[in-house]
């Protein structure tokens, strides 16, 4: 059965001869590099809460933009006016651009070298695109999830809502790469909230965002299990509700991919990113601990950590064919049998430490929309299971004292990605390895390297999942990317617990 084929109503669109406009006067003005970048993105968002339907909204980005490199400098400009004329006054904009950046440009861009992919195609790995599902399918079948939430004794309101985006991006530069791309991805996702004698709480589906369609929704073989979700949730938020608050102290953590593809994406997802780590992210949330006299030397985890990017894998948010700099996209080692031995790179990256990667760039740039410059943005950032290893109840098995946490909730880091406290849906206290009832208000704490250090086992694949947020924010002006991490659950040891409430009372 073949995949999807790309949107003909994107393909209709002028976007190569447009970009040949575009190319060829950049070309004439003495542009060194010239890149071309037409998007359509399409996005569509349903809510409900407690029964009733409360929006449904769609709405479309589409646009082109034009990055130049001349004199040395950047230049980029945009334009929504889809005609020759237009493109090739974007293009002589992001020339004039560059001219003025190239009197405040001390050092000249460089960017590393890729080869030339002549007229390729790639589309993400999907069955059915959400948008072809009747918006009253979607509706109904969100409202039905309050529905039945409510249901439970504990649950005073629940709300769900579907995310869903399809992207369409053509990509031409002067080397004479050509990319027409196509992806589909969604968040799907509900909330029950309750309020118990002295406590108010909820309790989140960990269901991750996926870069797939509908059949994630539909109760087949590729969706997940929301129904057995469902039923769970409001009895799990009874007991969370009933729960005692944590006794704060030293516990050995089994942690759920639910909640560590989270402390992942903060902690070594950010934390690799070799633009922050050289400073040149440093005003929104940057830098990085990881610098580069540190590559090849520092134990970021126990031995058993092995750590990777990529913009491959199957149904990854992050995943695509070529980047927004006409790079192929690949998998590689960012922590190998826990030291720290590679970053993510774009271009001017790959070209500033032509060390790493055979000085070829990873494929991480990115651009949010055709309105914005193509920045270094995250791959998909995962750890890897032990082949052999352990399953979730084994490794449960294992602590004497402890927790088993699943789903992520709130968190904190440093702009070092050094410095960290994480809370989670739900804390299952161990005893003699069984888990024997829920605690409230616990949070763990620790640095990256000790926390990573303390990881004594990573489970089996079959405790392996795809988790991710469509939300990852960076750059000013700021841009927004849909990213995912994979990992198996993971035993800790003796790792710090904090007491959120008797905290907030400091």
């Amino acid at each position: 059965m073949s995949g999807p084929a790309l949107d003909p109503t994107f393909t209709a669109l002028p976007y190569r001869s447009l970009g040949d406009a575009a190319l060829s006067r950049a070309a004439e003005l003495g542009a060194t590099h010239a890149d071309f970048r037409f998007e359509r993105v399409r996005y569509q968002n349903v809510v409900a809460r407690d029964g009733v339907l409360q929006s449904a909204s769609d709405s479309e980005d589409l646009g082109f933009a034009v990055r130049v490199i001349h004199g040395g400098a950047w230049g980029f400009a945009s334009g929504v006016v889809l005609t020759a004329e237009e493109a090739v006054r974007v293009a002589e904009t992001a020339v004039a651009v560059a001219r003025v950046a190239a009197e405040m440009t001390t050092t000249p861009v460089e960017i590393a070298p890729e080869p030339v992919y002549d007229d390729v195609t790639w589309v993400s790995s999907y069955r059915q695109d959400p948008f072809e599902v009747p918006t009253r399918d979607k509706a109904a079948l969100l409202v039905d999830w309050t529905e039945r939430l409510r249901t439970g004794a504990a649950v005073d309101h629940a709300s769900a809502h579907l995310l869903q985006v399809h992207e369409c991006k053509y990509y031409a530069d002067l080397a004479g790469t050509r990319t027409t791309q196509q992806r589909v991805r969604l968040h799907p996702g509900f909330e029950a909230m309750g309020a118990g004698a002295d406590a108010f709480d909820s309790m989140a589906s960990i269901a991750p965002p996926a870069g797939r369609g509908w059949e994630y929704l539909d109760g087949g073989p590729d969706s997940w299990d929301w129904d057995a979700e469902i039923e769970q949730v409001p009895e799990l938020l009874a007991e969370k509700l009933k729960a005692p608050s944590v006794e704060p102290g030293t516990y050995d953590l089994v942690i759920h991919p639910s909640n560590l593809w989270l402390t992942i994406h903060e902690s070594i997802g950010h934390a690799t990113e070799l633009d922050r780590a050289l400073g040149y992210e440093a005003n929104y949330a940057g830098t990085s601990f990881a610098t580069p006299d540190l590559l090849g030397t520092l134990q970021y985890g126990s031995p058993v950590m092995n750590v990777t990017g990529d913009r491959i894998v199957e149904h990854g948010l992050a995943t695509v064919g070529y980047d927004d700099e006409g790079v192929a996209t690949q998998q590689w080692d960012i922590v190998r049998d826990g030291v720290f031995v590679g970053y993510q790179l774009d271009r001017v990256m790959g070209a500033a430490m032509p060390e790493l990667n055979d000085g070829r760039s990873n494929g991480c740039a990115y651009a949010d929309s055709p309105g914005h410059i193509p920045i270094q943005r995250m791959a998909n950032v995962s750890l890897q299971p032990a082949p052999d290893g352990p399953s979730t109840a084994e490794l449960i098995g294992r602590v004497e004292r402890g927790l088993y946490v699943v789903g992520d909730k709130s968190w904190s880091i440093d702009m070092q990605r050094f410095n960290f406290q994480f809370t989670g849906q739900r804390f299952f206290r161990i005893s003699d390895g069984e888990l024997v009832g829920q605690v409230r208000d616990a949070a763990y704490q620790a640095t990256t390297t000790e926390f990573w250090n303390s990881m004594e086992a990573v489970g089996g694949p079959d405790t392996w999942l795809l988790g991710g947020a469509f939300n990852c924010g960076k750059a000013q002006p700021g841009q927004v990317a849909a990213v995912s991490h994979g990992c198996p659950t993971s035993l800790f040891r003796d790792v710090r617990i904090l007491n959120t409430t008797e905290e907030g009372g400091h």
